[in-house]
């Protein structure tokens, strides 16, 4: 799966999952605030990861995690670490 797609499928499931418009979901933007994310919230984005992507995320893996970007390229990262 390429970059886009990953954006395209993460944009997709957040703004339907977290009801957001997806013309705020921008690469700069901030997840926490866009969003609307508490800490319950985070147990709910950390499940669609898992069932849209297969991989599993972790508390440590939110630490230096503030902007779509930051965000895009942790699910890359852990998508081809699982396909390695």
């Amino acid at each position: 799966m390429n970059k886009e797609a990953i954006i395209e499928k993460i944009n997709g499931f957040l703004s339907e999952e977290f009801e957001t418009d997806q013309a705020d979901i921008a690469p700069d933007a901030i997840l926490k605030d866009t969003l609307g994310l508490d800490s319950l919230d985070y147990v709910d984005l950390v499940v669609s990861i898992e069932s849209n992507f297969g991989v599993k995320l972790v508390e440590a893996d939110f630490v230096g995690i503030s902007t779509f970007q930051t965000f895009y390229d942790l699910i890359e990262n852990k998508l081809k670490l699982k396909n390695n």
